[in-house]
């Protein structure tokens, strides 16, 4: 690829329609320093690919152009190493960002880059507890038998035991309980989901014991000091929890348990399907448990263990690994 000059880069039709738009973006759109730099340097090397290709004004530039940029990104040549997908997608944003500017500015008649989409970077597998951790976190929540302690187990136990959002299990209300006869194993509770979408999952006896315990001995006492808030878990004042109380909560547990990395009430949702599956459940059963509108969404978790019966394949299996040495 021929490597034009910095004068007659600087001088282009490209570059002064490059510059118009940076320019654009720190006057009119007041966009940071650092988004600019970054911008920059991916059309300074978007500008060079299409001097190499022979295109030399914007007017030039077609759709296989733009296109031929992106796969450039992910091969990579002899002076850049290929590009990550979200690398390449941010370099991509910022063309697409260029070639609509100059569209609706009319100094060219089409945009070329209109049908030329980011690659989508590859999706991140949830993470997941192990059954033992899950424990080992509960147990951390029940520190003590202060009105706190109590309410951080009962929270805890609802997160995992129903695969509640934090945003959920912060918004039940009592009335949206149904915990039942201790003797009668768990009740049920009634989640408001997206959209107000209503559910009802079962409540194990471990949530509903822990939930029965908050109401009873610990709750009254933190309630005195609100409004009579219908809410199922209060702060100290007695109003509402608040989520960043709930991931307080969470952080507290996972650091008395010595948990190492981010456990937030996501891991505890993750590992509730996660869980689900791996004892046998069916995924639209796990599916209408958490909420999700489409199976589709469930099905990531079936990945998850998927993962989890390689690991268990791999260390139990005696012909699943080769032997040392072996030819």
């Amino acid at each position: 690829m021929t490597t034009p000059t910095a004068q007659s880069t600087r001088r282009s039709p490209l570059t002064r329609a490059a510059g118009d738009w940076l320019d654009h973006l720190r006057v009119e759109r007041g966009r940071s320093e650092h988004t600019l730099r970054a911008y920059r340097r991916d059309l300074d090397r978007y500008l060079r690919y299409l001097d190499g290709v022979g295109v030399r004004t914007p007017e030039e530039v077609r759709e296989h152009d733009v296109a031929g940029f992106l796969a450039h990104l992910r091969t990579g040549d002899e002076e850049h190493q290929p590009l990550a997908a979200t690398s390449a997608a941010r370099a991509v944003v910022a063309v697409r960002g260029l070639h609509t500017f100059l569209a609706v500015e009319g100094q060219v008649a089409d945009d070329p880059a209109r049908e030329v989409t980011p690659p989508t970077p590859p999706r991140r597998l949830p993470k997941a507890l192990t059954v033992h951790d899950v424990e080992r976190l509960l147990q951390a929540a029940a520190v003590g038998d202060t009105p706190a302690a109590l309410r951080d187990r009962a929270l805890l136990e609802v997160l995992y035991g129903c695969g509640a959002r934090v945003s959920e299990a912060i918004a039940l209300d009592v009335d949206d309980l149904e915990l039942g006869r201790a003797d009668e194993g768990g009740g049920v509770v009634r989640l408001f989901g997206k959209g107000r979408k209503e559910r009802v999952v079962p409540l194990g006896r471990y949530a509903r014991d822990a939930l029965d315990s908050w109401l009873v001995r610990g709750r009254p006492a933190l309630a005195r000091g609100g409004t009579g808030t219908p809410a199922v878990f209060v702060n100290a004042r007695g109003g509402r929890l608040s989520r960043q109380s709930a991931w307080t909560a969470i952080r507290a547990a996972a650091e008395r348990a010595d948990l190492r990395g981010e456990i937030s009430p996501h891991t505890l949702r993750h590992s509730f399907a996660t869980h689900l599956l791996d004892g046998g459940a069916d995924v639209r059963v796990v599916q209408e448990l958490l909420g999700h509108a489409s199976v589709a969404t469930t099905q990531i978790y079936t990945h998850v263990s998927t993962q989890h019966l390689r690991e268990v394949y791999a260390q139990a299996h005696p012909r699943a690994r080769r032997a040392p040495g072996a030819g």
